[in-house]
């Protein structure tokens, strides 16, 4: 059995390339009968940039609600928000005494996250990491799955434990492995760039259908006229559309495209009538758990939050014995 973990932050609405890229794979991963994941909701990394609380309470409920839409088994897996499990905070603290400045200050995506924060560097962006360790060193994960980008904390993480196990000759923390899927592509955004809502280029599937729309509408294209052939390799809506649909569908807008008179507006209206058919179901089941019943939504939490605490506090137990607190 692997023990698997992963993170998604609360820094907004999760947007067609999270769910493809992020939320898809790890419920199919958690599906697995001889792996045991634990997924959850990383509120306090997203006040590194939101200090607004109710915006985060809201992006908190919609990232929860999104993993359940996609059919999360919560009675298998163990699903919770960061922040109502104390032990991460104090595991952190107890690992930045571990972890040398130099290391942090060496991070690649310190240094690229700092170049762009318009209002500053604040100190836990910088710490980040340590953070992010205590997040997987607290339930003994085996494998993190992450992108390419996020190799590094990966590694990092394993030299803190490596750290901490040495001073005190014991296996204290489990060793983990980065699961890295060199088969994802990375989901492009309305304008071409990767889909981020940095960049605010992303696609919120869950939006009513007139403002998803008007988001698919503003997918960028080229001035090639109505009447003439189209190239579908380098057209954004040709790029999305065939992330969703089948290779049948893919075969026939492309033969679309090539024909000629067929329009970019015409595409763009069969990738929104794509998403509406494909997402159906998740789309009610959102809308069920942020707006019909969200004491369903928050009942899932408290009960995935329970477990998690069960878990954690046993390492914490392991971690102060060590450190002589207890």
């Amino acid at each position: 059995m692997s023990r698997i973990l992963t993170g998604i932050q609360s820094s907004g609405r999760p947007h067609l390339g999270n769910i493809l890229g992020a939320i898809k794979p790890a419920i199919e991963l958690s599906k697995h009968p001889d792996n045991e994941s634990f997924l959850f909701i990383a509120d306090l990394h997203s006040l590194t940039t939101i200090k607004d609380g109710p915006m985060r309470r809201e992006f908190t409920r919609a990232v929860a609600a999104t993993w359940l839409a996609f059919g999360l088994d919560t009675q298998k897996n163990t699903f919770w928000r960061q922040s109502r499990v104390a032990e991460h905070t104090e595991l952190a603290w107890h690992l930045s005494c571990f972890t040398p400045f130099a290391m942090l200050n060496n991070a690649t995506s310190f240094k690229e996250k700092s170049d762009r924060a318009a209002a500053g560097v604040n100190a836990g962006l910088f710490v980040y990491p340590v953070l992010q360790a205590a997040d997987i060193l607290l339930y003994d994960a085996e494998l993190i799955p992450v992108g390419k980008d996020q190799r590094q904390h990966i590694e990092m993480t394993r030299d803190i434990a490596s750290t901490f196990n040495h001073q005190y000759n014991d296996e204290v923390f489990v060793l983990p492995e980065a699961r890295i899927d060199d088969r994802l592509m990375t989901i492009p955004g309305i304008d071409g760039a990767k889909m981020s809502k940095s960049y605010n280029n992303y696609i919120d599937i869950f939006l009513p259908e007139n403002e998803l729309w008007k988001v698919i509408k503003k997918i960028k294209s080229d001035s090639t006229p109505l009447e003439e052939p189209k190239n579908p390799d380098t057209d954004i809506t040709f790029q999305l559309y065939s992330l969703l649909a089948s290779a049948e569908q893919t075969a026939e807008l492309r033969r679309l495209y090539e024909g000629g008179n067929y329009g970019y507006g015409m595409a763009k209206k069969a990738f929104y009538e794509l998403i509406l058919e494909q997402f159906a179901t998740e789309r009610t089941r959102f809308n069920y758990y942020t707006i019909e019943n969200p004491d369903a939504l928050e009942a899932e939490l408290q009960a995935g939050e329970e477990k998690a605490r069960a878990v954690a506090g046993k390492t914490i137990a392991r971690v102060r014995q060590k450190l002589g607190f207890y």
